[in-house]
């Protein structure tokens, strides 16, 4: 996730009832559809692209058109070519290079996907590395989490080594550890926020820092509002505002700085494919107009709920 400047206003509220912006129209690898959509980033013309995971591609939705999307990466079937995807899970936009930058999961590889029309491959950054979610800070390094390894590190970009920001100390529970990681996101303090999947818990890393504090969950698997059920994507506005899917409870939830519970922003519904519900939600996003969009991953869409 690239560090947006955006506020998240602790009074905004959203439309309960989502507008599908891609996808909609069943599982399927057509131009309009999508399958098991993982996650998602929204330009500043609020062009989304898909992490389109079981299409093996990244699809880009241009803003109005919510009938097809073009394939923009991948979609040549999956397999470890230059010119494949294998099971992405998230993609950001690099405004200063025009490229896509791809956790390409499935070949355990982050690679750079020129936007320029014409190019058929990519180039690989980072090999050898059990990728899942990407960030991307306002001094241009490169944030990667690593759920092999239960770490995130930060990488120069074209470095391939890079530095542990969080974990990194065997899988587990602690404060100092993570378990299995996933989302990720980077504000403008260096400070990085991790979704600690498998200990239903954001974790908070200061620069610096040996071990992280819990900015949301970490009261174990459940729906009360101190807790979550496996969090997947994750914004933080400039005030500190955490927002993040709570995937397996099927809802969006807003944190604010310091709070020992959550409030629903949306979702938490009950799973299904109604306009006010999702089934298993994983990426967000909110433009700069406070739009929140949705990767709906089991209803092979994405949702877009406008501030009402």
């Amino acid at each position: 996730m690239f560090s947006l400047l955006v506020n998240i206003p602790a009074n905004d509220k959203w439309t309960p009832n989502g507008v599908t912006v891609a996808g909609g129209n069943g599982r399927g690898g057509a131009t309009n559809q999508l399958n098991c959509p993982y996650s998602l980033f929204v330009d500043d013309d609020q062009t989304m692209v898909i992490a389109d995971t079981y299409n093996n591609r990244i699809m880009q939705w241009k803003n109005g058109d919510t009938t097809n999307g073009q394939v923009v990466a991948g979609g040549k079937g999956q397999g470890n070519g230059l010119h494949q995807l294998r099971y992405p899970t998230d993609v950001l936009i690099d405004k200063e290079t025009d490229s896509l930058i791809i956790c390409d999961r499935g070949n355990q590889r982050v690679v750079r996907w020129s936007r320029r029309s014409g190019t058929t491959q990519s180039e690989i950054l980072i090999d050898n590395i059990q990728c899942y979610g990407l960030a991307m800070g306002e001094q241009r390094y490169l944030y990667v989490s690593d759920v092999g390894k239960h770490e995130v590190r930060q990488y120069k970009l074209g470095e391939k080594n890079g530095t542990l920001v969080a974990g990194g100390n065997g899988q587990g529970g602690e404060l100092n550890q993570l378990n299995y990681p996933t989302y990720l996101f980077v504000d403008g303090q260096q400070n990085v926020y991790v979704s600690d999947y498998n200990n239903d818990r954001v974790m908070k890393w200061k620069k610096g820092a040996i071990e992280g504090t819990v900015v949301a969950g970490g009261q174990g698997e459940g729906n009360a509002l101190t807790q979550l059920y496996h969090p997947d994507g994750i914004f933080v506005d400039t005030l500190g505002t955490l927002c993040v899917a709570d995937s397996w409870n099927h809802r969006v939830m807003r944190w604010t700085q310091g709070a020992t519970q959550g409030t629903v922003i949306v979702g938490g519904n009950g799973q299904g494919a109604g306009a006010n519900q999702l089934r298993t939600p994983i990426g967000l996003f909110f433009d700069r107009h406070g739009n929140l969009y949705v990767a709906d991953h089991d209803n092979h869409r994405v949702q877009q709920f406008s501030i009402g």
